[in-house]
């Protein structure tokens, strides 16, 4: 037998879940398909624009670390040489931050929701999922609105030295033609803000649908679709801890059993009831008297 841990059976862990005709096929539980693909994309959408945002992150760290190295002192002439980046370092640090957070809740829900979704939890349980929901919006916007001010307003430069000596510099980097010092020009940059907001309507999506769900556990229909069989009792399930608590039908049928198999509970078998020839009825538990024949001799 498969072992339970915090009330989650293990042995619902089957590969068979994963395929989509499961994930998809299955019209027995509420929202639950919807949510599967929102969750998706939230998760493909932010990792993409991680994936682009990290990319464009690498080419201007290795042009500053190119320019610094060959032509700020003491290897080179210009001792007060430095290139400015840090603003779109810190904006795609931030977004591959919010990404993870977000691949960390709905990562954890879709799970969730695909392996155990009759499960039980709990008040505070419920209140975490609702609150790190919005915390994953919120970051998510932030990092959104970050990202696409640092990508369409700002750009790379160098201080101790002019402009033009400075573009000279970074033209001599490998990195040079796919990291121009605008980034706007930078096409992954530009890409990396279009999936950044992509994902945050994909998050904002997914957290009104894990909102919807509990509301609909808590106060609705329970876990499973109006149509589906045995709803009643998954709700029932969904909404008390299998701990401390029993199915009503499984409770009531042992006690039904407990009752009848306890000692001194025994029913009583009631006597048939006599009918007199005046038309009345004898007590059951009284014994009806013996009529004589007249005809019969009776001796002297």
């Amino acid at each position: 037998m498969a072992p339970v841990i915090w009330g989650l059976d293990l042995g619902e862990l089957q590969w068979g879940k994963f395929s989509s005709k499961y994930m998809f096929g299955n019209r027995d539980y509420h929202l639950r398909r919807t949510k599967l693909a929102v969750y998706q994309c939230a998760l493909i959408f932010c990792v993409i624009s991680e994936s682009l945002g990290t990319a464009a992150l690498s080419d201007y760290i290795s042009i500053q670390r190119h320019v610094q190295t060959y032509f700020r002192a003491p290897t080179g002439p210009y001792p007060d040489l430095y290139f400015h980046n840090n603003d779109y370092v810190a904006a795609g640090s931030y977004n591959i931050w919010a990404g993870v957070f977000v691949a960390f809740i709905f990562g954890a829900a879709f799970f969730f929701d695909l392996i155990w979704p009759e499960r039980y939890e709990n008040k505070s349980v419920r209140v975490a999922w609702k609150v790190t929901g919005v915390l994953a919006v919120m970051f998510h916007l932030a990092s959104a609105i970050l990202l696409t001010i640092v990508t369409i307003t700002h750009r790379s430069y160098c201080s101790g030295v002019d402009a033009a000596t400075c573009e000279s510099f970074v033209a001599t980097s490998k990195k040079a033609k796919e990291a121009p010092m605008v980034y706007g020009k930078n096409g992954r940059a530009v890409a990396a803000v279009v999936f950044v907001w992509l994902g945050w309507l994909s998050v904002l999506a997914s957290c009104i649908l894990l909102f919807a769900g509990i509301k609909n556990t808590e106060y609705g229909l329970g876990p499973k679709s109006a149509h589906a069989e045995g709803r009643e009792r998954a709700h029932w399930r969904a909404n008390h801890d299998p701990n401390a608590e029993q199915d009503p039908e499984m409770a009531m049928s042992k006690k039904s059993r407990s009752s009848s198999s306890a000692p001194g509970h025994d029913t009583p078998t009631p006597a048939p009831v006599h009918a007199a020839r005046d038309g009345t009825a004898d007590s059951p538990y009284t014994a009806q008297a013996t009529e004589i024949p007249t005809d019969q001799y009776t001796g002297v």
